[in-house]
């Protein structure tokens, strides 16, 4: 199997966006306290917002492609450019000449770490305690504690050992996705399975392991080196990498990538990749054909995750998107949809859309002029169902359809205990840095005056003082989740050393608060209101949430906690790609939601950071973009920790969400499976990830 996974960042997307069910120096920052805060005025522009996800259905598919054609026709109208004007690669770029590889030589360079996924994964479990159990006898068991869970975690976790050996080398396995692939083309990807299908089938020159730290992956990478300076990263390649076609992969497809994107035709096709830290790259440039230099406009602690943007073949798409730069539209770029040249460990055999897809093992990945060169991957075959309905998917876990699924909270706790569970799977949970949360708009849709409700954080501390917590956990959560403290997960080193005390519910708090922000009952019939602009304006307003029984549970729990202090929380739940707009275009007062962690830190400034792409509730401080500013030149880990550390108290101060709890990651696998570890992002989301799994061989 693939010693390090293929596995890229897919740092495009910054945070995963969870509607509930599917970075000079600068001086040390003052370590704020959290404090109830002031009244302020904030003054966020209104800012386009991308996708992150994308709906669980096909039909909702249809409706998000005739989203993408308006979201391109506004991305033409804000930038001033012509769909139809020739495509000119990389006139995007600013005028730069790349020095010579002699020139190059001369200067200082410090040598990044390149490194196998799984050897990384290995050392790091040598420090962990020897499993008390067996599989065979951790599989006996009933994950009904969390001693049971650590057992079975600790011997399900044991790797496959070196070499291969003990692998069952011609096993297939089939997992689970919540919605269907969207597409092929790993350049637009825009949610969970997409990005699956490029971890499978796609490789990166950058990769990072489950503490989220970062190595360039030995199967792809000679070396690699960063000047001094920080301004320059230089990758010397493997010279025995092939697409699926049999065409050598080179330097050249990452430098052809590079510039693709960096296209003024791109802004309008693909505008994620190029909210993903590409603009922050000046060059990139290949001398040879595994020699590849990437040049970048400042030294940032994100540098080697901009690095990380999907490849593509030159030689596929060169002459193509000349003619078509939309890379979807011409019969060309359906046939390559239809049939992709990839890279990675896996090549694509077939798909039917909103059913599933299927990836192979490609014998010209790990064996080059018939030697053996990387480690073979453990499946034959990978088979990815889309089952959008989660008792569904379950039935089928059950049955054996499927072999793995992420469950929901109440799937975990009331739907897999019994026999029919146990019979063919045991389920594993572990922490995951993921919040969820309330997200309070700020201002009005178009963005040039204060939310009449939310523009003062008095009230938004009010609605975070009204909601029962308690009764969230310990009912609607089945007492599996932690209380949330904040953006950053209590594990996660960006963490503040002197946190946030947890919410309670306390509606005198919350009724001293509005009063304060005028917002009084001065009618009697029960509901607070407020003169603004010479009308009477009662504290009415929507909460949207997804579909799903959780979310609606949880908005229902907030309206009745509002109902007890004179507010009135119509709740709305509303389909995946209408939330979505809403969103993108600030028109709702608020909305329930969630957040997981990106491979940095400094990623959360999309969301919070003023006129952001992602900062669908328009908030805006500028302390905060001023530390975010910081934390993203500051190259120095313990310095970055307290300047994140401190957004994370300014966040809490400002209460532009009201934080509700911390995400658990939980899973089922068929027993046949082994070696499953779990990292900050989940099972799957590091390097090796899902290439960690196997059945092992038949005992003799």
């Amino acid at each position: 199997m693939p010693a390090s996974s293929s596995l890229r960042p897919l740092s495009f997307l910054l945070s995963a966006l969870m509607l509930w069910g599917t970075a000079g120096c600068s001086s040390k920052p003052a370590e704020p306290t959290a404090k109830k805060p002031a009244a302020e005025k904030p003054t966020a522009e209104k800012a386009a917002a991308e996708k992150s996800e994308t709906p669980a259905t096909e039909a909702n598919a249809a409706k998000e492609s005739s989203a993408k054609e308006s979201n391109e026709a506004d991305a033409a109208a804000e930038t001033n450019l012509d769909p139809a004007a020739p495509f000119v690669i990389g006139n995007a770029l600013p005028k730069f000449e790349p020095p010579s590889l002699e020139e190059l030589d001369k200067l200082q360079w410090k040598e990044g770490q390149v490194a196998d996924g799984m050897a990384l994964l290995r050392e790091e479990k040598k420090d962990e305690p020897a499993p008390a159990l067996t599989a065979e006898e951790a599989l006996k068991l009933r994950n009904d504690s969390p001693e049971n869970n650590a057992k079975i975690l600790a011997a399900m976790g044991v790797l496959q050992p070196e070499g291969g050996k003990g692998v069952n080398d011609g096993a297939k396995i089939v997992r689970h996705a919540g919605g269907d692939l969207n597409s092929t083309n790993p350049l637009f990807q825009s949610s969970v399975t997409d990005g699956e299908f490029g971890d499978l089938t796609g490789i990166a020159i950058m990769s990072f392991d489950r503490q989220l730290k970062n190595f360039a992956p030995k199967d792809v990478v000679v070396s690699w080196q960063t000047s001094e300076d920080g301004m320059v990263d230089r990758f010397v390649l493997r010279d025995d990498m092939t697409w699926s076609d049999g065409k050598p992969f080179t330097a050249y497809d990452v430098e052809f990538t590079f510039k693709l994107i960096m296209s003024d035709h791109a802004l309008l096709v693909i505008p994620a990749i190029r909210g993903s830290g590409t603009d922050q790259i000046k060059a990139v440039k290949a001398y040879d054909d595994h020699t590849v230099v990437i040049f970048h406009k400042e030294p940032l602690a994100t540098n080697v995750t901009n690095i990380n943007f999907p490849i593509l073949p030159q030689h596929i798409y060169e002459k193509s998107v000349v003619e078509d730069p939309s890379l979807k539209r011409s019969a060309y770029h359906t046939e390559q949809e239809a049939k992709p040249v990839t890279a990675g460990p896996y090549e694509y055999v077939s798909r039917k859309r909103g059913e599933e897809f299927v990836v192979r093992r490609r014998e010209s990945y790990y064996m080059h002029d018939g030697k053996q060169v990387r480690d073979k991957p453990n499946f034959a075959e990978v088979r990815v169902k889309t089952i959008e309905d989660m008792n569904t998917a379950l039935l089928a876990l059950k049955s054996g359809d499927i072999q793995q699924m992420e469950f929901r909270a109440e799937q975990w706790a009331d739907q897999t205990s019994g026999d029919d569970f146990y019979a063919k799977n045991t389920k594993v949970t572990a922490p995951e840095w993921t919040e969820f949360h309330i997200e309070w708009n700020e201002r009005t849709p178009d963005g040039k005056s204060p939310s009449p409700f939310f523009g003062d954080s008095r009230v938004r501390w009010a609605m975070s003082y009204a909601f029962d917590y308690d009764e969230l956990i310990k009912t609607i959560t089945h007492g599996l989740y932690q209380q949330g403290q904040g953006t950053f997960h209590p594990t996660s080193w960006m963490f503040p050393k002197n946190p946030p005390e947890l919410m309670k519910q306390n509606l005198d708090k919350a009724e001293d608060l509005l009063e304060e922000a005028g917002w009084t009952d001065s009618d009697g019939d029960g509901v607070r209101d407020k003169e603004i602009d010479g009308q009477l304006v009662p504290f009415e307003f929507q909460l949207m949430t997804s579909q799903t029984e959780t979310g609606i549970q949880t908005a229902t729990l907030m309206k009745e906690c509002l109902e007890q202090i004179g507010v009135i929380a119509n709740v709305k739940p509303t389909e995946f790609v209408v939330m979505q707009d809403k969103l993108i275009k600030h028109e709702f007062d608020a909305c329930l939601g969630g957040w997981g962690a990106g491979t940095d830190p400094s990623m959360q400034s999309n969301i919070y950071g003023t006129g952001a792409q992602r900062n669908y509730g328009q908030y805006s401080n500028p302390k905060v973009d001023q530390l975010f500013v910081e934390g993203l030149r500051e190259l120095d880990p313990a310095k970055r920790a307290v300047i994140y550390g401190n957004i994370h108290l300014q966040l809490w101060e400002d209460q532009p969400v009201t934080w509700l709890f911390y995400r658990n990651a939980f899973f089922g696998f068929n027993k046949s499976l082994r070696g499953y570890n779990f990292g900050a992002l989940g099972p799957f989301k590091y390097s090796p990830g899902f290439n960690s799994l196997f059945v092992p061989a038949a005992t003799p």
